[in-house]
């Protein structure tokens, strides 16, 4: 048990450090290329955080350890926005911009709704993971496409909103900057997994069931690069990355993980998507997302006192968790 603790420390502590690589390496690459910040979060950075999710649910999918599969993706979303934004809220007031509310947090609802069609024949075939994978393509793509538009747009004489990473120049050459993001990926990765599996045999020691753990250990491990990501860049003022990389992951983690997990091998929900519960924390999940579009709608800005209703929420899920 002792060791695990050990484990389960380093790897936060190698989180950090790679969270810290990869918001610098991200928001000096937008300044430098003239990207909005706000893509780089919602793509790069979202991606970067993801691969955790994607590494456990295509190894779960693998293993036939679908409650696992299905339950870190969909409870890393609910974790995303009720504790990772919750928190990040509490330390900072997170401020994003109109097309956020507009464009990204709909299509985040809208995909958690097909997802939410897809599964109530208890299963997520290859055809469905197809569709899921292409449409991480579409949406990556959309985002590259919508930032180009808005440069050409944009007055020769005026600048395009960089981020403040960009200005202080933390690394000069775009060599450098992508060396940097690849290192803050790896240490993201590397330090999840080391975490996970801490936690893992941690929980195990309690005999916990298999949707549980996904739910709850490991949708909170493979979150923590969020967290991490999201916390340093709320600190450092760089918040459409702060709110890009939880968009974007949350979207990712539909699209990309299980679409990537699904065409490995289809999906089989244990028990029946209704009967075993599932369905509960699908509908937590689109009642969270739909919660946040309804925060931001007239304001864009998540405040302390939203952040500490996110909070509940999520406190609120954990507990029927354990009761359930």
């Amino acid at each position: 048990m002792l060791l695990n603790l050990v484990f389960f420390s380093a790897g936060l502590l190698l989180l950090c450090y790679g969270a810290s690589w990869l918001v610098k390496g991200a928001s000096t690459l937008a300044g430098d290329l003239g990207i909005r910040p706000m893509v780089i979060g919602l793509t790069v950075v979202a991606f970067g955080t993801s691969a955790p999710e994607l590494f456990v649910s295509i190894i779960s999918s693998i293993q036939g350890k679908s409650m696992i599969a299905v339950g870190n993706a969909v409870g890393s979303n609910i974790c995303n926005i009720g504790l990772v934004l919750g928190l990040t809220a509490l330390c900072n007031p997170v401020i994003t911009n109109k097309t956020v509310v507009k464009y990204d947090i709909p299509i985040m609802i809208g995909i958690s709704f097909f997802l939410l069609l897809i599964s109530l024949d208890s299963q997520i075939s290859r055809l469905d993971g197809f569709i899921l994978f292409s449409g991480i393509i579409i949406y990556t793509f959309f985002n590259y496409y919508f930032s180009a538009d808005k440069s050409k747009k944009t007055d020769k004489n005026q600048k395009p909103p960089v981020c403040n990473a960009g200005k202080k120049k933390f690394i000069t050459t775009k060599y450098g900057q992508f060396i940097l993001i690849i290192l803050g990926i790896s240490g993201i990765i590397a330090g999840a997994d080391i975490l996970i599996d801490a936690a893992v045999k941690i929980m195990q020691a309690f005999d916990v069931n298999e949707k549980f753990i996904g739910l709850t250990v490991i949708a909170f491990g493979t979150s923590l690069p969020e967290l991490a990501t999201s916390m340093v860049s709320a600190l450092k003022k760089e918040m459409d990355i702060s709110i890009g990389n939880l968009i974007g992951s949350n979207v990712f983690n539909i699209l990309s993980v299980l679409g990537a997990a699904s065409l490995t091998r289809p999906i089989s929900i244990n028990g029946g998507f209704i009967e075993s519960g599932l369905i509960y924390d699908y509908l937590a999940m689109i009642f969270v997302s739909i919660f946040l579009w309804c925060m931001l709608v007239k304001k864009p800005v998540v405040s302390r006192i939203n952040g500490a209703i996110l909070l509940t929420a999520y406190t609120g899920y954990i507990i029927y968790l354990n009761l359930a």
